[in-house]
């Protein structure tokens, strides 16, 4: 009985944390809290509402390099691991944990937005889908752009003995022409110079306030079923 009562509390523990992981995570935060929210197009957003819009994404400047992939991107992070062992223990331990974001349109029927988001201030929260994965281990190369990845940011890919390191790398991105949902406090600015491929003095954008951040997520269960991915 003792023995039952144990192990059931044990996988009641598991199963509470699973749960709080989930629910908790970036992924679920994001789309649950999109689904309070309808959808808007561009022309109608009003001042200071809350508004849901999705869209293209789309460049204003030149568009950033994804790492790894070499795409075209208004938004990139990544992340390169190394497993390292304790004893009869092993763990990833993050050795680089990087994210480069740029001012970018979102493009809705001929309509523009522009996000404007702030690292320092960290007025944005985001859910990007990783899509590029690749690794390295004791019979397993590093491929070559991979390891040029690894050269970059001085990172040895063999150990002293010459056996190749248990590396992984992942990568998500905003790519240019990407279907995107974003959500925030829309304010209407006044443009004080030109923005490249736009030819009006005023555009919509979409600001933070203390408990609503701006949303961005490429995530296809955001979308509409007509932005949904093949």
């Amino acid at each position: 009985m003792i023995t039952y009562i144990i192990f059931s509390l044990f996988g009641l523990t598991v199963a509470v944390i699973f749960f709080l992981n989930y629910y908790f995570s970036s992924k679920t935060k994001i789309l649950r809290r999109l689904k309070q929210v309808s959808f808007s197009r561009i022309s109608s957003l009003q001042n200071n509402k809350f508004a849901k819009i999705e869209g293209l994404a789309l460049n204003i400047e030149d568009p950033l390099i994804a790492p790894l992939s070499k795409r075209k991107c208004v938004y990139y992070k990544i992340k390169i691991e190394k497993k390292v062992s304790s004893g009869k223990n092993s763990r990833w331990e993050t050795i680089v944990d990087q994210k480069v974001i740029q001012d970018f349109f979102i493009e809705q029927t001929g309509e523009r937005l522009i996000i404007l988001p702030t690292v320092n201030k960290n007025n944005y929260y985001d859910y990007l889908v990783t899509d590029r994965n690749t690794s390295s281990g004791t019979f397993n190369d590093p491929t070559p752009g991979f390891k040029a990845l690894l050269e970059y940011y001085n990172i040895q890919s063999e150990t002293f003995f010459g056996f190749n390191k248990q590396l992984r790398y992942s990568e998500a991105i905003l790519e240019v022409g990407e279907p995107v949902t974003v959500a925030g406090h829309v304010k209407w600015i006044k443009l004080e110079d030109p923005v490249k491929d736009y030819n009006y003095s005023r555009i919509a954008s979409l600001t933070a306030k203390p408990k609503d951040k701006i949303l961005i997520t490429d995530s296809p269960e955001a979308l509409r079923p007509k932005f949904g991915r093949a």
